[in-house]
């Protein structure tokens, strides 16, 4: 453990906490980015470094990366030794693990450290605060940006994890206009508003919608399940769950196969070229043992409005972490620069040089 303690360490690598790890170097507060570690329970679990953007393919809605061959910007924008982490075969627009490695290389063109290792433990009574990481290592902080992200809840079916960016989504916002979900057939599972608003952002471009709920009736709102029903895109399949995903090595995303709840002999195959899961998502606060207040679905408070504050004084928030609303790449590196502009701020505050 070292004798000084961080100005500021950034918890997590996706687009929140690399914007947090720019606005921070550029201020010369040196900060310290915990990345997360590559590890097999980490990949399983959804949590490996670049956030959901590693499983995202191409990316259209992200500002300043129109469709083009990205390839060679590429090759001069990343340093020799990250250059293995790109998509060799990127050539219709931006893909989300090579869009999250320009943010990290440009954070350390500026002088952010970065560790390949989780945080497994926190203690955020005492200040500096300390973090204890898996590979052992135990780090003072003056500052906290927690930037961990959430993960997309998914069926736990093999075939989800085997068509994952080849049709098998769990943003439609994200995705959902991409050229091989146009004027096809796609499923959506679930049955509260997410689903709802998956459904009806969908509608706008598949030929048709079919939502699959295990249930006869919606969890939704009364006003979003009315919108849904009244849509004439959209065809419900009451009392179904997904037995399958369907798809072969070329095309991806084929089909599902359909199970009744209440005749389980009972199956019906949908063709489709996309499947959303829309069953929500978990917020990736387990490490932080309660220390900091929390949501119902575990999600961090922002204590005060355009800010991102939470509970515990010198610790901020950034990304999907305390976002369940938005959830995109733009608007996590968005409070990204916010958590970094409230830390140095409030780092100047204190005292601290």
């Amino acid at each position: 453990m070292s004798d000084h303690p961080e100005h500021v360490v950034i918890i997590g690598s996706g687009p929140a906490g690399w914007a947090a790890a720019i606005y921070c170097a550029r201020a010369s507060l040196k900060p310290l980015c915990i990345e997360g570690a590559m590890t097999e329970e980490n990949r399983i679990k959804g949590t490996l470094p670049k956030g959901q953007l590693a499983l995202t393919s191409e990316i259209e809605n992200y500002p300043g990366f129109p469709a083009g061959n990205l390839n060679e910007y590429l090759k001069t924008a990343i340093s020799d030794g990250r250059k293995m982490m790109l998509n060799p075969d990127a050539s219709h627009g931006i893909d989300g693990p090579d869009l999250v490695e320009l943010m990290r290389q440009q954070a350390t063109n500026f002088g952010t450290r970065v560790i390949t290792d989780d945080v497994v433990d926190v203690n955020l009574s005492q200040h500096p605060f300390v973090l204890k990481t898996l590979e052992g290592q135990t780090i003072r902080a003056l500052s906290v940006i927690v930037a961990t992200g959430a993960r997309a809840n998914y069926l736990g079916l093999d075939s989800e994890e085997r068509y994952k960016n080849r049709g098998v989504s769990a943003c439609a916002v994200c995705d959902g206009a991409l050229p091989r979900f146009r004027n096809k057939p796609l499923v959506v599972v679930g049955g509260g508003d997410s689903a709802m608003e998956e459904a009806s952002y969908l509608s706008k471009f598949a030929s048709k919608v079919y939502i699959t709920h295990r249930r006869d009736t919606f969890r939704a709102s009364k006003i979003m399940a009315e919108r849904v029903l009244k849509n004439p895109k959209i065809e419900v399949k009451w009392n179904t769950v997904v037995e399958e995903v369907l798809g072969d090595e070329k095309a991806g995303v084929t089909g599902v196969r359909l199970q009744s709840t209440l005749d389980k002999s009972k199956t019906e195959q949908i063709d489709c070229s996309g499947y959303f899961c829309a069953i929500g998502h978990t917020p990736n606060t387990d490490f932080l043992k309660g220390q900091l207040k929390l949501t119902e679905k575990k999600y961090i408070v922002w204590t005060t409005a355009q800010r991102t504050y939470t509970t515990i004084d010198g610790v901020f928030a950034a990304g999907d972490v305390a976002d369940d609303y938005y959830r995109q790449a733009i608007t996590a590196a968005g409070s990204g620069c916010q958590a970094a502009l409230d830390a140095e701020r409030w780092l100047a505050a204190k005292g601290f040089e």
